[in-house]
């Protein structure tokens, strides 16, 4: 068993890093309204009283930022590629004695689908600035494609950990070796494939969130129109047999936009992205009926925090929302 252990994202932080949108090439037309969303992200957070320190390019994106938040959040620079710190920032694992260590893995660009230039040093940067000792490990995985729930228990899908795009030299058996090794999960719960069309190749954290120790929060399907359904639905059979405890979170249904090249895409869109803190949580919403139902019954599981549900289809629009933007520092025991 490792000596330190990935604490739970409920467990009391210190601050929140939040990555900020910057390249217009990545949005599509959507660059201006992804930085007020993920700004309103960060406000909320700040707002709520956790410090939120929002990851800027360069100065004209800091400037950018400093205009849309105020004096509410920290702005810092740093060189990074795309705004998903979940996935590119370090996992600070405790020993829950007070020691934190700043755990970093392989950065590939999602399978090599989205290489860009910074990214594999934005984890480095920001554990340094936090001053935190840190370990790179042996091979490649991101933040998103797992989740814990502080009792020893983790999650991720096989369309993910098990693709030949990350690490095509480890068996399943020596991926959850790994895990234990370096992030303490002790046991591991395989769904399946993830959302349609999402980029990542199935992060579990768009699909299933753990809300307390064995319990896990899944999406029901909107509708017979549902693009998920069937993913959902393979999610809860795998979970009911693993035996943990499933809240129901209503799905979004179809959402679909219109990409660079005029073609109308279906979206990824999920709920399930909501970033935890120590007095909130933020919920993703896009204008769906599904909105407020999903905010209440997400917000049933943390009645300590305030639930919030902001708007996210322009993030949405760069591959993610407001969990994948984020990642957390937790605070020392």
């Amino acid at each position: 068993m490792s000596k330190f252990f990935m604490p739970p994202e409920w467990s009391p932080q210190a601050w929140l890093w939040i990555g900020f949108p910057h390249l217009a090439d990545e949005w599509q037309g959507f660059l201006a309204a992804a930085q007020a969303e993920i700004a309103a992200f960060a406000r909320a957070v700040a707002e709520s009283g956790e410090p939120a320190r929002l990851v800027c390019r360069d100065e004209n994106s800091a400037a950018v930022a400093r205009a849309l938040t105020g004096d509410a959040v920290d702005i810092q620079i740093h060189h990074y590629g795309d705004i998903w710190l979940r996935d590119t920032g370090p996992l600070v694992v405790t020993d829950g004695a007070g020691a934190l260590h700043a755990r970093r893995f392989g950065f590939n660009g999602w399978g090599g689908k989205y290489v860009m230039d910074g990214d594999t040093e934005i984890g480095a940067a920001l554990a340094h600035e936090a001053g935190l000792e840190q370990t790179l490990a042996d091979w490649v995985l991101e933040g998103g494609a797992i989740d814990v729930d502080g009792a020893g228990l983790g999650i991720t899908t096989e369309q993910c950990l098990l693709n030949p795009n990350r690490n095509p030299h480890l068996s399943r058996a020596d991926i959850e070796a790994r895990l234990q090794r370096d992030l303490g999960i002790e046991r591991l719960l395989w769904l399946g494939d993830g959302l349609l069309n999402d980029h990542t190749d199935g992060h579990v954290d768009n699909l299933a969130r753990f809300v307390a120790p064995g319990t896990l929060a899944l999406p029901v399907a909107a509708g017979d129109d549902d693009p998920n359904a069937v993913v959902y639905a393979n999610a809860k059979l795998r979970a009911e047999a693993f035996g943990v405890t499933i809240v129901p979170i209503p799905s979004p249904g179809l959402v679909e936009r219109t990409d660079a090249e005029g073609e109308l895409k279906i979206q990824p869109a999920s709920h399930m992205n909501f970033a935890i803190t120590s007095h909130a949580v933020i919920v993703p919403t896009y204008g769906t009926p599904s909105d407020q139902r999903a905010v209440e019954a997400i917000a049933a599981c943390f009645p300590d925090r305030k639930t919030i549900g902001l708007r996210a289809d322009a993030v949405l629009a760069g591959g993610g929302s407001f969990h994948c933007a984020s990642q957390q520092m937790p605070a020392l025991a």
